[in-house]
């Protein structure tokens, strides 16, 4: 609880100066065309040291990820300040931190904390059509309490549930597709890409209105070649033992059901009422319902330890660890992805021009299958939410016009960035987790490359066909 207590009041220190003002982009204070390629190698070993420090050297990256964003973080402040000037780069550097992080960072910890206190205590049988229940209970969750939330409400009663079968790898890898990840397309609160898209402006009801079709899709046909699976393995199955006999299901921490709820409001509230500028600081303005909402934040993660009991915390296995390697990490993503999003705005003039060919037709029209792609591709590898924002500058990043004659492509990166983010281990936050909860509930889970070839078999054949149908 100490440790929570710091954390708190930390970002709560930090959102002081964030106060979330409309979002601009941090890059338009800077040329993008006059930055080279050099300027993205300090985002590119952020990225590369997230996804290979655990598989490499799991140890040391464990007690250093402070320190390795730290050293990524001052690398690029020689290039930053050489190409863009002293004032323009702090004034970039305050306007990502204070706008884009602590905000990013406030809503993870709002949903996060309260999710951890919702514990769903008893047993039933994890028969097929139980399984598709749970599983389609954790998608609708992971739109509202975001996929890190649900996975950690809803991984240990499928797993208790199924703990007397044989096979029942199959169940935890299929909760991951669902619900740590394409359950959370269909609005800011579900994925951090979607949150990230709201905070440039893109409306809090656009995802649900333009990509319900592709989430149906998707998730309707994994979860149909889950039920065909689960059913042939069950029957072929025949009877178990159950170390865990079917008990009545309970329900605890219901408050938090409250908060989660107030959460949802508050974002709602900065969406919809917008009184004005409270006061600018080196030219970026920051709003009143902006501040409302940051404190709003802040007072349900306080509620929420506050007045939730800490055996139901532990019963859920509630730890600060994932959510404190989130706010290092993301602080040094943030940072070294100040230049990369300023080439990308600059378009053909910038550095990037190579990556603006590619997502481009002939006639100069945008791909929109190229971005689905793209984004998805390097989502399944690097974190969803920093790539999606790089393809959302690559479009343009004027929500405005994406939310309209760019929809089809702001459609795309959006359903490729979330989706895809469950193509691997690394590509989505709640996948680690869900998969070390497993494996310490003695499931026999797959390592890196093993997982890969499920949702090569599973998921890519299912993208291909969704291309077709929606982005083509």
């Amino acid at each position: 609880m100490h440790q929570g207590r710091a954390v708190i009041k930390g970002v709560a220190g930090l959102s002081f100066f964030s106060l979330m003002a409309t979002p601009a982009f941090a890059g338009e204070m800077l040329d993008g065309s006059q930055f080279g390629v050099i300027s993205a190698l300090p985002f590119i070993g952020m990225l590369l040291s997230i996804a290979l420090g655990p598989l490499v050297a799991a140890h040391f990256w464990e007690h250093h990820q402070g320190k390795i964003t730290t050293f990524w973080s001052l690398i690029l402040l020689v290039p930053l300040i050489a190409f863009g000037g002293v004032l323009p780069s702090s004034t970039a550097l305050l306007h990502t931190m204070a706008l884009d992080y602590v905000p990013f960072i406030l809503l993870l910890m709002a949903l996060f904390v309260p999710a951890g206190g919702i514990v769903i205590r008893g047993n039933i049988h994890g028969s097929p059509l139980t399984n598709i229940v749970i599983l389609v209970i954790g998608m609708v969750l992971a739109s509202f309490i975001g996929t890190t939330g649900a996975s950690m409400v809803m991984i240990r009663p499928i797993i208790r549930a199924n703990d007397n079968r044989r096979h029942n790898v199959h169940v935890v890898v299929f909760f991951i597709f669902l619900v740590s990840n394409i359950g959370g397309s269909l609005t800011p609160l579900g994925d951090p890409p979607l949150f990230l898209g709201f905070l440039k402006g893109v409306d809090f009801f656009w995802t649900m209105r333009n990509i319900f079709p592709e989430t149906l899709f998707v998730g309707g046909l994994v979860l149909a070649l889950f039920f065909v699976l689960d059913l042939w393995l069950y029957r072929k199955e025949g009877v178990t033992r159950d170390p865990t006999p079917d008990s009545p299901l309970s329900v605890s921490g219901l408050v938090n059901v409250v908060l989660i709820g107030i959460v949802v409001a508050g974002v709602l509230m900065s969406a919809l009422w917008k009184p004005g500028t409270l006061f600018s600081l080196l030219d970026i303005p920051f709003e009143s319902q902006d501040l409302l909402r940051n404190g709003v934040m802040i007072l349900v993660v306080i509620a929420s330890l506050l007045l939730t009991r800490a055996d139901d915390r532990q019963d859920n296995g509630f730890s600060w660890a994932p959510m404190a390697e989130v706010a290092k990490l993301f602080a040094g993503i943030f940072v070294t992805m100040i230049p990369v999003l300023a080439m990308l705005k600059a378009g053909a003039s910038g550095a990037f021009a190579p990556l603006v060919n590619l997502v481009t037709h002939a006639d100069g029209t945008p791909n929109a299958a190229a971005y689905f792609w793209l984004t998805g591709g390097l989502s399944s590898f690097l974190d969803n939410a920093p790539t999606y924002l790089v393809f959302f500058e690559l479009a343009g990043g004027d929500a405005a016009k994406l939310m309209t004659e760019g929809a089809l492509v702001l459609a795309a990166i959006s359903a490729g960035a979330v989706f895809m983010g469950a193509n691997s281990y690394i590509g989505n936050a709640p996948n680690f987790m869900v998969y070390a909860i497993a494996r310490s509930s003695g499931v026999k889970m797959p390592g890196f490359f093993g997982y890969m070839l499920w949702s090569g078999a599973v998921l890519l054949p299912t993208f291909a066909l969704a291309t077709l149908i929606f982005f083509h």
